[in-house]
């Protein structure tokens, strides 16, 4: 017999927080990235994504379960069948629920985690001139290809709620998801908003210091 599911807490403030601070933050480095007089800012809203990124692969490892890469990193092939279930059921509703994040939206985070990381990286080379011109295009050619990364996590976040008749991005803010009352985080994981907070400041005051 399935267990009932009903609207429990699943995604804890770090994460949620980080989320949107990150979001935030690549939306601004993206109205900055042109602007001379905005170059500081530029440089430091990237250092703030790079330490929000790194703290989030910390907390992969030590957060809330459905936080943490054990809970939605599972092997490619599983990816790929969520994906051919999700293209003939996504309307229907007849796709597989998970409590975190599903087996393709789980590399999404892992891409876009890598792309947080290696964008500020390579427009830190650039905003200290080092390296010339290869790491002012890299920094552009990278950063292009984050974008549309993000592009595809929309659309997938899109498809998703669609499919599993739930708002994503609503959970996202409330934090909370169907799952089973045994899935339900407590609010104890709350204290990692402040090392989430820390290492977005170090990591601007890194890029401009």
């Amino acid at each position: 017999m399935a267990r009932e599911r009903l609207t429990v807490p699943i995604w804890d403030l770090p994460v949620r927080v980080g989320h949107w601070l990150l979001a935030g933050s690549v939306a601004l480095a993206w109205i900055t990235g042109e602007s001379e007089t905005f170059r500081l800012w530029h440089a430091a809203i990237g250092g703030t994504a790079l330490g929000i990124a790194l703290f989030r692969i910390v907390w992969g490892f030590i957060g809330s379960p459905p936080a943490r890469f054990s809970a939605f990193v599972r092997p490619p092939s599983e990816a790929i069948a969520y994906l051919k279930t999700l293209s003939t059921g996504w309307t229907t509703g007849n796709v597989p629920h998970y409590t975190s994040h599903n087996p393709a939206g789980g590399y999404a985070v892992l891409a876009l985690l890598a792309f947080a990381i290696v964008t500020p990286l390579t427009g830190w080379f650039t905003f200290n001139e080092i390296g010339g011109e290869f790491f002012e295009e890299l920094h552009e050619a990278v950063a292009n290809l984050f974008l549309a990364v993000i592009a595809i996590h929309l659309a997938g976040v899109a498809v998703g709620s669609i499919a599993h008749r739930e708002s994503l991005p609503k959970a996202m803010i409330t934090g909370k998801k169907l799952a089973t009352p045994d899935e339900a985080i407590t609010a104890a994981y709350g204290w990692g908003l402040f090392p989430l907070l820390l290492a977005a400041g170090l990591g601007a005051w890194w890029a401009i210091r």
